[in-house]
């Protein structure tokens, strides 16, 4: 009920009667599962809905012994049963999601509620997310701890030979059979000059020995996900590889030491940039240091020199410097962080020594 509550009091902080959720991420938040299709109405008075089709019937039932929402199930459309509520309850005024709703679903809804006043969620609801609680951070290492084993499992298989994509195959087979409810993302697998690009997809080349294997991986652990990336060597590494392995985890540890409450996001980023630019690498980092990560695998705030945000306590965040030289290698380090009362808590353990296998 207390996601519920938070509700309650934006929508009062907003001077609304409900708040209505359709986005997946939000609704999962209230209801504890992620439902492809569905409504969460929430009202001033304290009303708690979840509208759901014959298909989520059954789950929504399941969850709501937890989450104290009522279960509605259709009879034709999401449409009416809400006409009924706002209705029932009064709603001159809502709350909606004017960042991720449909123009479409906006207009059905506006059309469904006449004489209502639609009111802007914004980001509000996402800041609300963006701060973590104990519950949610055990969830994220739960997430964590399964990418974590599936990793270290796939490492007795990668060898000389082998394809990305094979590789790929074999590492998601591990993640779902650890227990990962799905991926993240797609799996990053690259290998040899392919790792220079930030998202390559991976290929049917081969992998060669004396060259850089990239991972960039997560798994979910209901509704929550983990993201983590490593950089191996195949065989042996030489100078330059090793050298530029080193600069890049230095520009972490300097980006994961400036992470704190109360630290602007952008500063947390010019830490880890000033490591690589003292070597004239800056100019090869070329995204964020960082993302939130949550409900959603990119939510809340970025670490990036555009960004206007300060981190908080609560605040889950990737930590991922890189640098890529095109046609060459590139090499990439991240770690999952959560903003403590002291500092910050890093979720992430697997051993960031450059490895060679």
């Amino acid at each position: 009920m207390k996601n519920t509550a938070k509700c309650i009091d934006l929508i009062n902080e907003l001077s609304a009667d409900a708040l209505l959720l359709c986005d997946e991420a939000n609704m999962h938040y209230l209801c504890s599962f992620s439902p492809s299709e569905g409504m969460i109405l929430i009202t001033k008075d304290g009303g708690a809905y979840h509208l759901v089709d014959s298909r989520y019937t059954e789950t929504a039932q399941n969850h709501s012994k937890e989450t104290g929402l009522s279960v509605i199930e259709i009879e034709k459309n999401f449409f009416d049963e809400l006409k009924i509520l706002a209705e029932k309850h009064n709603i001159e005024s809502l709350v909606f999601e004017n960042e991720t709703i449909s123009y479409a679903r906006f207009n059905k809804i506006k059309d469904t509620l006449e004489n209502t006043e639609f009111i802007n969620l914004d980001d509000k609801l996402m800041r609300i997310r963006n701060r973590k609680d104990a519950g949610e951070i055990e969830l994220l290492k739960k997430a964590n701890a399964i990418a974590e084993k599936s990793f270290f499992e796939l490492l007795n298989y990668v060898e000389e030979g082998k394809t990305e994509k094979e590789l790929e195959a074999q590492f998601n087979y591990l993640m779902a059979k650890n227990g990962s409810d799905g991926l993240s993302f797609d799996t990053i697998l690259l290998s040899g000059p392919r790792t220079s690009m930030p998202h390559g997809i991976p290929s049917d080349r081969r992998l060669k020995k004396g060259e850089f294997v990239l991972f960039d991986f997560g798994a979910t652990y209901r509704g929550y996900h983990s993201d983590m990336t490593r950089t191996v060597a195949l065989g042996s590494a030489d100078n330059e590889m090793r050298e530029m392995y080193y600069l890049v985890l230095k520009a972490q540890l300097a980006g994961i030491d400036a992470l704190k409450a109360g630290v602007r996001c952008k500063d947390v980023y010019q830490a880890a940039w000033d490591v690589l630019n003292e070597k004239n690498m800056a100019q090869y980092f070329r995204h964020g240091l960082g993302h939130g990560v949550g409900l959603e695998i990119h939510e809340g705030f970025n670490s990036s020199p555009r960004s206007e945000d300060t981190y908080e306590v609560g605040n889950v965040t990737s930590v991922e410097p890189g640098i890529y030289l095109p046609d060459k290698f590139g090499i990439r380090i991240e770690d999952v962080c959560v903003v403590t009362e002291s500092g910050n808590m890093n979720i992430s353990t697997i051993n960031k020594e450059l490895l060679i296998l």
